[in-house]
């Protein structure tokens, strides 16, 4: 059994959506001084590798903390995208239709995450296209990843990506991060999300393991 951390390390120049806040972590007490280290942290809900809740975007949709930890994990393929694609679309995903029945998490690894901390990883990243997402949803899917910054283009202010995945109950992962040394398409994923009250997201430790 191999485990991957599939998660951005998060500190003060962790990248954040444009117009977002950005983090703080500093010392709140130090060995030297205290007899013991703590950290305060200070960022918004949707920082690093992170999960968008339906309640995200859905004025009645659901909060991480009223769903079950057993949305948070479960049977996942690694879809790799060739480079190049601008929208991921649902020819390309007929491809994995029988892998897709068995699966509860489809993760999209279409290369973003090398780009992390360059200004580069704000745009211009593959998305899927509306019809790609509709179909999926059709599956009992119980999240769909992505290793860019969001599941829409950046410029987006309609959000049809968002509203397709979490209008269905499912919760989309954004900002993975693809190990070099992880190489099998499938495995077992968990993202479990902070048990904080109300949460519209949250950041994780998104894991892969192979089975």
């Amino acid at each position: 059994m191999k485990i991957f951390d599939l998660s951005h390390k998060l500190n003060n120049q962790t990248p954040v959506f444009p117009g977002t806040v950005q983090p703080r972590f500093e010392p709140a007490a130090t060995i030297d001084k205290d007899g013991y280290r703590e950290t305060h942290l200070n960022f918004e809900s949707h920082l690093g590798t992170h999960i968008d809740a339906p309640a995200h975007i859905l004025e009645t949709g659901a909060t991480l903390d009223q769903m079950p930890v057993s949305a948070f994990t479960g049977k996942a393929i690694i879809v790799e995208i060739p480079k190049n694609t601008t929208y991921i679309e649902k020819s390309f995903l007929l491809l994995f239709k029988e892998e897709l029945t068995e699966a509860d998490f489809i993760l999209f690894k279409t290369g973003w995450y090398n780009k992390w901390g360059s200004n580069e990883y704000f745009s211009n990243f593959p998305v899927l296209a509306e019809e790609a997402a509709t179909w999926l949803i059709s599956f009992k899917l119980k999240g769909i990843g992505f290793d860019a910054i969001s599941a829409d283009q950046v410029e987006s202010s309609v959000l049809p990506i968002h509203h397709i995945i979490l209008e269905n109950g499912c919760i989309i992962i954004e900002n993975l991060n693809f190990p070099e040394k992880l190489k099998a398409n499938e495995g077992e994923f968990s993202c479990f999300p902070l048990p904080y009250e109300s949460a519209d997201g949250s950041p994780v430790r998104a894991v892969f393991r192979i089975l």
